[in-house]
C-alpha cells in the first residue's frame, strides 16, 4: 500500500482498538454496563475492520495476470465496502439489540470506577488515533474541506479511518453519558439509551461508507484537475490538434486509465502519427504520474461535421469532455 493509503493511520487505529477493546471487555466483567458490551464489540469491530483495510492494500499489489490484465487496484476498494457491512452488522446492530434489551430489563451499574476509568483512557487512545488519521489525511487533503476530502478521495482507507475514529470518539462520549445518568439517577435504563445511540450512530457511518465506497468499485473518473492536465498533456499543437473525447478510470487508488480520441493532421505520415502518440503518452504520465494505462486513437478532425453533430469522432450517446468542460469526480 502506498503512502497515500494512510498506512501509519491505520495501524495507529489498529494499535488503539485492540488495547481498547480489551479495557472494555473487562470494564463490561465487572460493571455489567451494557454501554461497555457495546463499546468492546465496536472496538473489535473497528480492529477487525482496519485488519481489513491492510490485507486489501496487500492484495492490491498483485500483479496483472491474463485474467486481470489491468491488476488488482480495486481489491481496496473492496475491503473498504466489507468495512461498512462489518460496522453495520457487528457494531451497529449488536449494539441497537444489546440497548434495547438494556432498557427492556435494566439493571443497576455496578464497580461504576472501571466503566468510567475505562472511557477516559478511551477518550485518549481514540483521540491519539484520530489525530494520527487527520495529519495524515492532511498531507493529502490540499484544500478541500473534510467533507470534499471525504468524497473525493480515491483512496478509501484514510475516509474510512477518519469517519471510524470519528464514530468511536462520538460513541465513547455517549457511552459516558449513558453510564454516567445511569451513576445518577440510580436508573440502568439511561445505560440502555447509551448504546442504542452508539447503534444508531454506527449504521449511519456504515451507510455513509457504504455510499462512499460504491461509487469507487463502480469506476470513477479522474478529478477536474488531473483531467485538465491530461487535456493541455495531449496537444502538442503540432501534429495532435485537440482532444475530440475523452474517458478516465481509476483503476485503483493509484493507477489511472485514459482513452481518448485525437485529432491529428490528414497530412502527416503514419510513422509521425505514432511518434506524436508516443510523445503524448509520456507527457501525460510525466503530468500525472498515476496514468499508467493510455490508449491514444488518432482521427481526423471535420469541423463542419462536428458541427452537423456528425463527427466521427464523438462518443455515442453525447459530446464528449472536449466538448464540455470537466466535471468534478466525487462519490
Amino acid at each position: 500500500m502506498s503512502a497515500s493509503g494512510g498506512t501509519k493511520a491505520i495501524v495507529a487505529a489498529l494499535a488503539a482498538n485492540l488495547a481498547i477493546a480489551v479495557a472494555k471487555f473487562v470494564a463490561f466483567l465487572f460493571s455489567g454496563s451494557s454501554s461497555m458490551l457495546a463499546e468492546s464489540v465496536h472496538s473489535l469491530a473497528d480492529s477487525g475492520n482496519q485488519g481489513l483495510l491492510l490485507l486489501g492494500g496487500k492484495k492490491a499489489q498483485r500483479e496483472a495476470t491474463p485474467q486481470h490484465p489491468f491488476g488488482y487496484g480495486r481489491e481496496r476498494y473492496i475491503y473498504a465496502f466489507l468495512v461498512s457491512i462489518v460496522l453495520f452488522s457487528v457494531g451497529g446492530m449488536f449494539a441497537v439489540y444489546e440497548g434495547y434489551e438494556k432498557i427492556k430489563h435494566p439493571h443497576e451499574i455496578e464497580a461504576w470506577y472501571w466503566p468510567v476509568g475505562v472511557l477516559v483512557f478511551a477518550i485518549i487512545a481514540e483521540g491519539f488515533s484520530f489525530r494520527t488519521a487527520i495529519a495524515e489525511s492532511n498531507l493529502t487533503r490540499g484544500k478541500l474541506s473534510w467533507t470534499q476530502f471525504v468524497r473525493r478521495a480515491k483512496a478509501p482507507e484514510l475516509p474510512v479511518v477518519l469517519l471510524e475514529d470519528l464514530g468511536a470518539l462520538i460513541g465513547l462520549i455517549l457511552a459516558l453519558g449513558g453510564v454516567g445518568l445511569a451513576l445518577a439517577t440510580g436508573d440502568g435504563v439511561w445505560d440502555g439509551i447509551g448504546t442504542l445511540c452508539i447503534g444508531i450512530l454506527l449504521i449511519i457511518i456504515a451507510i455513509v461508507l457504504a455510499a462512499e465506497t460504491k461509487s469507487l468499485l463502480l469506476g470513477e473518473a479522474a478529478g477536474v484537475e488531473d483531467v485538465e492536465k491530461i487535456h493541455a498533456s495531449v496537444v502538442d499543437g503540432d501534429t495532435v490538434t485537440r482532444v475530440i473525447h475523452m474517458r478516465t478510470l481509476h483503476l485503483g487508488p493509484e493507477e489511472l486509465l485514459v482513452a481518448a480520441k485525437i485529432a491529428v493532421r490528414a497530412e502527416e505520415s503514419a510513422a509521425e502519427v505514432a511518434e506524436a502518440i508516443n510523445a503524448a503518452e509520456s507527457r501525460i504520465r510525466e503530468a500525472v504520474p498515476i496514468a499508467r494505462v493510455i490508449y491514444l486513437e488518432p482521427d481526423i478532425y471535420d469541423a463542419s461535421a462536428a458541427a452537423a453533430g456528425t463527427n466521427p469522432g464523438k462518443a455515442p450517446g453525447g459530446p464528449g469532455p472536449s466538448d464540455d468542460a470537466p466535471t468534478e469526480s466525487g462519490h
